[in-house]
């Protein structure tokens, strides 16, 4: 029987991510566009108010990829998706989606943002190249809370890409494995 379940619940979750699956292209969807590109300034008007350091990051960043809003859903078995915008030289140069799923011990409901700074030209690069970004494979990348994020200098950014997580509201708790996928889409 709890097999069952959990067959039961992959496949929900699967046929979730499928649906949420954008190919876009019509003249209507430029209105999915625009939306987008105000629910990513507000974002970063957020991270920036709440995280002054996520400011000076981006000044030296090639591009950040900002998903406004994330929702993550799960019971044992979970997903979670969004849609955002690359942002490079304070412009919208495309547009993306994060799905991600995960196993383990969960539950709840909630939503976030996620904002990811490319600090180099080849994560950029390899951001496209590799038909997507899979979170765990290739460019390194650093998720920094606000205590990490204070700390950061000139001397001390190394890394490729760094995340910041922001605006969390709902309740989600538990612990299990996840894979994101991070691909480029036409709203």
């Amino acid at each position: 029987m709890k097999k069952k379940l959990i067959i039961c619940l992959i496949l929900v979750g699967v046929s979730m991510l499928t649906a949420c699956q954008s190919t876009g292209g019509s003249q209507a969807d430029s209105t999915a566009a625009a939306q987008i590109d105000r629910d990513v300034d507000a974002a970063l008007a957020q991270l920036y108010e709440t995280t002054p350091s996520a400011r000076q990051l981006a000044a030296r960043a090639k591009g950040i990829l900002v998903f406004p809003n994330v929702l993550k859903a799960g019971f044992i078995g979970g997903a979670q998706y969004g849609k955002g915008a690359m942002r490079q030289n304070g412009r919208t140069s495309g547009y993306y989606n994060i799905i991600a799923g995960s196993y383990g011990l969960q539950a709840g409901v909630q939503s976030f943002g996620y904002a990811l700074f490319f600090m180099n030209d080849a994560a950029l690069s390899h951001l496209d190249s590799s038909r997507g970004l899979e979170v765990g494979v290739g460019p390194s990348i650093v998720v920094l809370d606000e205590g990490k994020a204070r700390t950061l200098t000139t001397s001390t950014l190394r890394d490729d890409i760094y995340a910041f997580v922001f605006g969390q509201r709902g309740l989600m708790a538990g612990l299990g494995l996840q894979g994101a996928k991070i691909s480029r889409i036409n709203p």
